[in-house]
């Protein structure tokens, strides 16, 4: 909805000022001329960048999954429409999905479409919901369409937060890991240091290792974390570029252990939204489009719409898929096949219940390498250090005896 400013003249001659909130401006036309005879001016006023932000929020899936399961059991009842958005949006916790369900239920009470009013109100809403949600409106299955919306999110939330779950604890260990070492070579490392500098005897090579490093530390740490703090906010500038994020997709997928996690949750992605979209009763060329666009890696989500623009041109998805070089050869034959056989979407649930498998099993070998790499690490630093301390101790004994 947008806010227009507008001056005017009343039908008693009077100069008026004032504003309206409209779809559009024939909206916000219409509007004042029920009440003005003559309208001199109308400017829509531009929203404050902050709210901007915060109105677009992205919204939870999980909260979405529940706030369509809920729409879907509401609808079952024989409820309004209108009833049904108020109902929810009483029941929905998250601030800003209650604020949006509010303005919605005014718009529908006023005779806009509901999917129109959520991809209005709502840009944070993605637009698998908003076009799932258009698609049940026009074909009258509107309770069928948010069933199928709340199974689908519920499976993205899932394996979402089984990888995220199983990655937590190596990222922890590494992270508090890479603290500790810093505080040992900036602060502890130079207490006993300074002792065995001042015996005036050879110092082992690990010992001199060991303080020069932590000189370096001491040193510098302000300087290493301005460098690593300016290379992070240097990358994610060139990540906000075309070029980079092509680059920062290219690096997810070709990463040495999480490379394969991130290939097999992309393929899981594609087959579970088109699937969605197409059981929704989207036409081929639209779901695609929708899926392209959710598609979380951007190299693959720019392949995919090479793939829509071939698919324009009179080829087919398998083909065009094969030509990606980005996917899974099984998730290419697979979708291909159901294509020839007019089954696409039965295929497409199937090799995505088969990708989200793959993708809880990856992670689990992923992290069942980490570990021991990181446990590794440690362990080689933890020698290092004890050598360090420990050798010149034994040299001093050897001389005193």
């Amino acid at each position: 909805m947008t806010t227009y400013k507008y001056e005017a003249i009343s039908f008693s001659g009077a100069a008026v000022t004032g504003v309206v909130e409209a779809h559009d401006k024939n909206d916000a036309i219409l509007q004042i001329k029920a009440n003005c005879a003559v309208i001199n001016e109308l400017t829509e006023v531009k929203e404050n960048p902050l709210q901007a932000r915060l109105r677009a929020r992205k919204i939870n899936e999980k909260t979405l999954s529940l706030m369509c399961r809920q729409f879907a059991i509401i609808l079952s009842a024989g409820l309004p429409i209108v009833k049904a958005v108020e109902l929810v949006g009483r029941q929905v916790d998250d601030r800003t999905l209650k604020n949006l369900m509010s303005q919605v239920a005014g718009d529908v009470a006023a005779g806009y479409r509901l999917a129109d009013s959520f991809e209005l109100r709502g840009p944070s809403l993605p637009s698998t919901f908003v076009e799932t949600v258009r698609a049940g409106e026009e074909s009258g299955s509107l309770e069928d369409s948010f069933g199928k919306l709340a199974e689908f999110y519920k499976k993205k939330t899932t394996l979402h937060s089984k990888v995220v779950t199983a990655l937590t604890y190596p990222a922890f260990v590494l992270g508090v890991a890479i603290v500790v070492i810093i505080i040992i070579m900036t602060f502890a490392v130079p207490a006993f240091t300074t002792s065995f500098v001042g015996l005036g005897t050879s110092l082992p090579w690990a010992t001199k290792a060991l303080i020069a490093i932590s000189h370096f530390f001491s040193r510098y740490i302000l300087v290493i974390l301005c460098v690593l703090i300016i290379l992070v906010v240097a990358w994610r500038t060139y990540c906000s570029t075309e070029r980079g994020r092509l680059t920062q997709g290219r690096v997810r997928l070709k990463l040495p252990v999480l490379g394969r996690v991130n290939r097999m949750n992309v393929a899981s992605q594609f087959a579970n939204t088109l699937s969605a979209m197409l059981s929704s009763g989207l036409p081929v060329m639209k779901a695609l489009t929708i899926t392209a666009g959710t598609v979380s890696n951007y190299l693959v989500a720019s392949a995919l719409m090479n793939v829509v623009a071939g698919v324009e041109s009179g080829g087919t998805i398998g083909e065009g898929l094969r030509s990606t070089e980005v996917l899974p050869e099984l998730l290419c034959e697979m979708t291909a096949m159901g294509e020839q056989s007019g089954s696409l979407e039965d295929t497409l649930l199937v090799i995505g219940a088969y990708y989200d498998n793959e993708v809880e099993q990856a992670t689990n070998r992923a992290v069942s390498l980490l570990e021991p790499i990181i446990i590794c690490v440690l362990a080689v630093f933890v020698v290092f250090v004890l050598l360090a301390v420990y050798l010149p101790m034994f040299s001093l004994y050897n001389a005193i005896g």
